[in-house]
């Protein structure tokens, strides 16, 4: 057994100490616990803010890559340099769609833009207006399906197939010029991994 130490006493020369004053001891207190919850309510309320934004990134990646069809919205950077698809500006009515695969990966795109546009965005993959064939849909049935475009509606419509040596993408365009001020494009790129 552990005998207890005698307490302390004052040094006589001291004079003892008033009692404290309940004011006091309430301010004491209420610094205490302000304290206490300091130290213990901020870094939880941490824990719980950086959870939930953790939660909400997962929720929005799960939804990108969960897509399923044509997406509103620019495609990111690295995908329009990957498939060499620049979307010229001015442009609106934009969406796209990518697809993975072992064999194949695709990006599908629709924007509708100026003529100044077009001319833009076909000199960036190396063609001209003029090599666009009138009536041809360059893009295959099995995209078309793929990103639910149907090109039955008024046209002209033209497209072209832009073949390139691997690793650079191949792309299939077709453009409806039902508004010559306004010609809505439509390109299936697709690169073999």
């Amino acid at each position: 057994m552990i005998a207890s130490l005698p307490r302390q006493a004052t040094p006589p020369d001291e004079p003892p100490r008033p009692p404290e004053k309940p004011r006091h001891t309430a301010g004491r207190r209420a610094l205490t616990l302000l304290i206490i919850v300091l130290l213990i309510g901020v870094p939880a309320g941490y824990l719980v803010i950086s959870a939930n934004q953790s939660r909400d990134s997962g929720k929005d990646k799960e939804d990108k890559y969960s897509a399923t069809g044509l997406t509103p919205g620019w495609p990111s950077r690295l995908q329009r340099r990957l498939y060499e698809v620049t979307v010229p500006h001015p442009a609106d009515h934009i969406a796209y769609y990518e697809t993975n695969n072992w064999k194949t990966s695709r990006l599908y795109a629709q924007f509708r833009t100026n003529s100044a546009g077009l001319d833009s965005f076909l000199e960036s993959m190396g063609v001209r207006r003029d090599q666009l064939k009138k009536n041809d849909i360059a893009i295959s049935s099995r995209d078309q399906q793929v990103s639910g475009w149907h090109f039955t509606g008024p046209g002209p419509w033209s497209g072209l197939t832009h073949d390139q040596k691997n690793p650079a993408p191949t792309q299939d365009v077709v453009v409806n010029m039902s508004d010559p001020n306004y010609p809505m494009v439509y390109v299936v790129s697709r690169t073999i991994p």
